[in-house]
């Protein structure tokens, strides 16, 4: 019995990387954010009901500054560390606007850079 359980074991490994090999670069690295995402006790974005506390955690692929219309744009334009490739944490109350989910005033924790 011991050897069946050692070439499941063996198969299940060679599976694993021979999908790993055929996944591509967005693949591998979105399965990267879900275990970092699942260490860090935080949810799928997917998942997150409208109004809920979440704590979310991913990528920074692009940031934007987007005043409103008729409001002049005061305060920062920048934060330090806030840049694309930047991997972090942010926890906050999700909602739903024009069919994107919006995180407001987040809090949110800088991972180290390198720490990918």
């Amino acid at each position: 019995m011991s050897g069946d359980i050692r070439n499941d074991r063996q198969q299940g490994r060679l599976r694993r990387m021979f999908s790993r090999l055929a996944a591509s670069s967005e693949d591998l690295q979105a399965e990267e954010l879900r275990q970092h995402a699942e260490e860090q006790g935080c949810t799928p974005i997917a998942s997150c009901q409208d109004r809920q506390e979440v704590s979310v955690s991913g990528t920074l692929r692009a940031v934007t500054l987007r005043p409103r219309a008729g409001v002049p744009a005061l305060g920062r334009r920048s934060i330090a560390g806030i840049e694309p490739g930047r991997r972090l944490v942010a926890h906050g109350r999700i909602s739903h606007q024009r069919g994107r989910r919006v995180l407001f005033n987040p809090r949110y924790e800088l991972r180290p850079v390198g720490s990918e």
